[in-house]
C-alpha cells in the first residue's frame, strides 16, 4: 500500500477503526482529495508504523480501519538529546525541523545569557505545542515512527544539572578540539548556543558539567546551521549516515 505518513496519537492495532487528527483530516479530504478505500500509512510516535485505509471522509473527520501494523524503522543508534538555544521565528522552527530529520531523540529549547527571547505562562505553552507539532511535520515526511520529545523551555543551568550521556559536547568556536572518541557511543549531549554565542560563564558551566567544546570549523555558524552540521557528524561517526 501507499500513501501519506500521518502521525496519529492512538493505539494502533490490526482491525481498528482510527479518527485522523483535525488537521489531517483537513489535509487528506480537501487537499489530497482522497476518498473510501484510499491508502495510508499512520505511525504512532512511540515505534509503530501501520498500513491503513479510509472507511469514511467527513468535512472535518477522516475515519480509517488499521490492516497491518509493523514496528518501524529509520531511527538511529545513537540517541542524541540537543540542549538548543531559542532563537526568535523560523530559525527555531528550522532547527527542530532538521534536528528531527537528522535523528535527534530530544530537544529542549534553552533560555541562555544572550539568547533573546523569553517566554511565560500561556505564550511558552502555545510555543512548545508549535514545536512539537513541526518536529511530528519532520517525522512525517522523513520516514521516522518515533517523534522527539520537545521538552519545555528550561535555564540552561537546569539542563545541564540533569546530563548524564557519554558523550557531551558544547559547540564553541574557541577551540580546535578533533573529533577522538570511542566508536561504541549510543547517547550523547549536544548544546548550541544564541546568535550571540554562550557567554564566558556559560561555557564553564558546560565545562563543569563534563562537556567537550568543539568547533566545526573557521567560520561562525548561524545557531539553526550548528545543530545540522554537528548532528550530521554525529550520525557519521557515531550513527547511521557512516
Amino acid at each position: 500500500m501507499a500513501g501519506p505518513r500521518i502521525h496519529v496519537a492512538a493505539t494502533l492495532v490490526a482491525a481498528a477503526e482510527v479518527t485522523l487528527p483535525e488537521g489531517a483530516s483537513r489535509h487528506v479530504a480537501g487537499a489530497l482529495r482522497l476518498r473510501e478505500g484510499a491508502a495510508l500509512r499512520l505511525f504512532d510516535g512511540e515505534g509503530l508504523e501501520a498500513e491503513a485505509e479510509i472507511v469514511s471522509v467527513g468535512r472535518r473527520e477522516v475515519r480509517v480501519r488499521v490492516t497491518t501494523v509493523t514496528e518501524g524503522g529509520a531511527e538511529s543508534p545513537l540517541a542524541v538529546h540537543l540542549g538548543q538555544a531559542i532563537s526568535k521565528g523560523d530559525r527555531m522552527d528550522y532547527a527542530i525541523q532538521k534536528a528531527t530529520e537528522l535523528g535527534v531523540a530530544a530537544i529542549t529549547p534553552l533560555y541562555t545569557e544572550h539568547g533573546d527571547v523569553r517566554l511565560k505562562g500561556e505564550r511558552e505553552a502555545k510555543k512548545l505545542a508549535h514545536w512539537q507539532a513541526v518536529a511530528v511535520s519532520a517525522c512525517e515526511q522523513c520516514g521516522r515512527s518515533r517523534v522527539p520529545t520537545v521538552h519545555p523551555p528550561q535555564t540552561l543551568s537546569a539542563w545541564l544539572a540533569a546530563r548524564d550521556e557519554a558523550l557531551r559536547l558544547v559547540l564553541h568556536p574557541a577551540t580546535d578540539t578533533a573529533w577522538q572518541h570511542a566508536s561504541d557511543i549510543s547517547r550523547a549531549a549536544l548544546l548550541v548556543g544564541p546568535e550571540g554565542g554562550l557567554s564566558p560563564t556559560e561555557i564553564d558551566a558546560a565545562y563543569t558539567a563534563d562537556f567537550t567544546a568543539l568547533t566545526l570549523g573557521p567560520r561562525i555558524l548561524r545557531t539553526e546551521t550548528a545543530p545540522v552540521v554537528a548532528l550530521t557528524l554525529l550520525q557519521h561517526y557515531f550513527g547511521d549516515l557512516g
